[in-house]
């Protein structure tokens, strides 16, 4: 990502120069408008993509949560397996009370420790499903900044409208990551 940030940033800084340079041609006083448009609009890639990097993170946690939480259930049914084994070899095919207690307890552990690992997963999910709607934000957010840049460079406006709604939908996908 770091290749995209400084493409971006010698973009921004394009913007900056050619606005100063047209800041006193009275036809050009659009491009101030754009450079402002997409100083804006870098603003919030930045904050769309610290936003996904969280997300991220949190999927992340979330699903080793889940897969400790599993293979704590695992060790729970080998234990009453272990525990069950024990009893048949030990009173031919007999089990004690305080054996059928014990194996009891484990299957009610197991129970527990699966609704844990399921929230977990999708806990895991959710964050997943935030990412990939706030990278789409950033990704667009950034063509929107290509585009004003080309609408700088060529000066004319339609690419500018362009951008804008590069933007209009980057801020979408950046409203469905947050909600």
């Amino acid at each position: 990502m770091s290749e995209q940030e400084d493409s971006t940033e010698s973009l921004h800084e394009k913007i900056h120069e050619e606005a100063h340079q047209s800041h006193g041609d009275p036809k050009s006083k659009w491009i101030l408008s754009v450079a402002l448009f997409t100083a804006l609009v870098s603003v919030l890639a930045a904050i769309t993509g610290m936003l996904s990097a969280h997300h991220e993170n949190e999927s992340l946690l979330a699903q080793m949560r889940a897969s400790d939480q599993w293979n704590y259930y695992q060790a729970k049914g080998i234990k009453a397996e272990i525990v069950s084994a024990a009893e048949k070899t030990g009173n031919g095919e007999k089990t004690s009370e305080i054996a059928k207690a014990r194996i009891e307890k484990y299957k009610t552990d197991q129970e527990e420790i699966k609704k844990s690992a399921e929230a977990f997963e999708k806990e895991t999910e959710e964050h997943l499903a935030r990412h990939v709607n706030l990278a789409r934000g950033v990704t667009l957010f950034q063509i929107a900044i290509a585009i004003s840049a080309i609408s700088i460079l060529t000066r004319r406006k339609f690419f500018w409208y362009i951008g804008i709604t590069f933007a209009s939908a980057a801020v979408f996908f950046m409203i469905q990551g947050v909600v």
